[in-house]
């Protein structure tokens, strides 16, 4: 039986198009053991989340046997939120988030993606969890990367000198890390 990926999309306008290709590496790169599943949010841009967090609680529930997680940026932190503020019927064996933002501020419209201060706490008890950022990404900025690793001293983090938001649309490095597991 194939061991099945859920993969969370980034946001903005073009977002699940663009991150086709960060499936498509990472499909390519897994191989036929696999089965990356991407399903398309949507976004109501009445909600705080944008209606991401129960559209990510559904996407999980339909995940059956290992639960193997991966995200891209807004989908990373909302996918990192969910797992901090919700009841997860399985532990994830390993959760994989690219180009991470660390929302902060007071601004209005961020108040519903930024994570409770006790999130690290919160997270799945043994489940794996990593984290890849590009230096030179020019949407998320690196020291997002940084703001984690003070947070999350137990994860992994993979520094990338090059590949910008989108890591070049190569997704060989998280393949690895999730057939490592």
């Amino acid at each position: 039986m194939r061991k099945q990926v859920l993969f969370i999309q980034g946001g903005g306008d073009g977002g699940y198009e663009a991150d086709a290709k960060l499936v498509a590496s990472l499909q390519q790169a897994l191989g036929e053991d696999y089965q990356v599943i991407y399903p398309q949010m949507q976004t109501d841009d009445a909600a705080p989340d944008f209606g991401w967090i129960k559209q990510i609680g559904e996407a999980i529930g339909n995940l059956r046997n290992e639960v193997i997680l991966v995200a891209h940026s807004l989908g990373a932190s909302l996918l990192l939120k969910y797992l901090a503020e919700n009841e997860s019927p399985e532990r994830p064996a390993g959760i994989f988030l690219v180009s991470t933002p660390f929302w902060s501020g007071k601004a209005e419209w961020v108040q519903g993606l930024k994570l409770q201060e006790d999130f690290p706490e919160n997270l799945p008890k043994n489940s794996r969890i990593f984290f890849y950022h590009c230096r030179d990404d020019e949407e998320v900025p690196f020291n997002h990367f940084t703001s984690y690793r003070h947070k999350l001293p137990g994860a992994t983090f993979r520094e990338i000198e090059t590949g910008g938001h989108q890591l070049g649309n190569d997704l060989n490095l998280v393949a690895t890390d999730i057939k490592n597991l």
